[in-house]
This record gives C-alpha cells, sequence and structure tokens, in this order.
C-alpha cells in the first residue's frame, strides 16, 4: 500500500473496508444472543447485552427477564453501545477522507484518535458485563461466554488496531504521496 501510495484504486479503500467490518462484528455483537450460555446439559440459561433468558429443566418455557433492571445492565449497555456509534461514525468519516482526492492527513489523525475513543468505551461495556453479571446474576451449572461476546471484543480490539494505522498513517505522507526520490543501494566497482 506504501509503494504505490493511497491514490491507487485497490489499496485506498483498504482501512474504511477494515472499519465496516468492525461495524458489522458490532451489530452481530450488539444484536447476538450468545453472550453467556449454559456450556452443559440442561442448558437452562441464555443471556444477551439486553436480556437474560432462563427455563427450570430441558423441556420448558423460557423466562426472560431485562438486564436493564440493574444498573450495571445499563451501563454495561450504554458505554457498549457509544463505543459502536463512535466506530459507525469513524466509519462514515473515513469513507469521506478517503473518497477526497487530495488526502487530509489531520482529518485521518483525528479518525484514529477517535478510534481509541471507541475503543475505550468498547472495553468498559465489555468489562463490566462480565464481573457484575457473575457477581448478581444466580446461574445455576457451567456456563461460558460465548459467540457474540467474542464478536464484542474482536470489535475492540480492530478499533484499537485501526486506531494505530490511522495514527501512524500521516508519518507516511511523503512515501504515499511519492513525493521521495528512490535510493539505490547498488555501487559501482
Amino acid at each position: 500500500m506504501v509503494k504505490y501510495g493511497l491514490d491507487y484504486t485497490r489499496c485506498r479503500w483498504i482501512l474504511p473496508l477494515l472499519l465496516g467490518i468492525g461495524v458489522i462484528f458490532g451489530i452481530i455483537a450488539l444484536a447476538g444472543w450468545g453472550w453467556l450460555e449454559s456450556q452443559t446439559l440442561p442448558y437452562v440459561l441464555q443471556a444477551s447485552l439486553w436480556q437474560i433468558c432462563r427455563r427450570p429443566d430441558q423441556g420448558g418455557e423460557w423466562n426472560c427477564e431485562s438486564l436493564m433492571g440493574y444498573a450495571w445492565g445499563r451501563a454495561a449497555a450504554a458505554t457498549y453501545l457509544v463505543g459502536f456509534l463512535l466506530l459507525v461514525i469513524c466509519f462514515a468519516l473515513a469513507i469521506i477522507a478517503f473518497a477526497i482526492d487530495t488526502l487530509r492527513f489531520n482529518f485521518i489523525r483525528g479518525i484514529g484518535g477517535l478510534l481509541f475513543v471507541a475503543a475505550v468505551f468498547s472495553i468498559m461495556g465489555l468489562v463490566i458485563y462480565p464481573v457484575k453479571f457473575s457477581s448478581e446474576v444466580e446461574m445455576s451449572g457451567i456456563n461460558m461466554f460465548s459467540w457474540a461476546y467474542g464478536f464484542g471484543w474482536t470489535t475492540a480490539i480492530m478499533e484499537i488496531c485501526l486506531g494505530f494505522f490511522f495514527c501512524c498513517l500521516p508519518n507516511y505522507e511523503d512515501q504515499i504521496l511519492g513525493n521521495v526520490k528512490p535510493t539505490y543501494f547498488y555501487s559501482s566497482p
């Protein structure tokens, strides 16, 4: 990507594409039912970011309760949702930044900083949820944090990594714009 510059049409959209994938993973985490599940038979517990469902035995009806009745449930949902909204804003800003013919490198660095803020909020929600859930909600059997919770962590890790890319990209401004003369390592005898 640095060799051809960001003007190279196939490389220009890699970072916004990765942000878009992060947005999709965030949607899966917000909507997914697999934040916490029973690991062994009988499968009697299933939870999302928004509610918890229990059933008395293997064939019984699921009884669901909202986690928004708990202060920690509202805090976990709010902080993760703020991180997700900041990620969506960064995605929109990245599309705008890379659609302009002349890149504004300070604008790109600002997107990186905003991604770090989004990562902080996401991680706060992802830490509040298991700590308070396991201490305040009565659970039976062996339970595990599952796939949707993993998508939440994947989104947070992508926010951190892409934040580094967006912040470091302006350091290579001359290479990207093609303003550096090539150096040759051949010496004549």
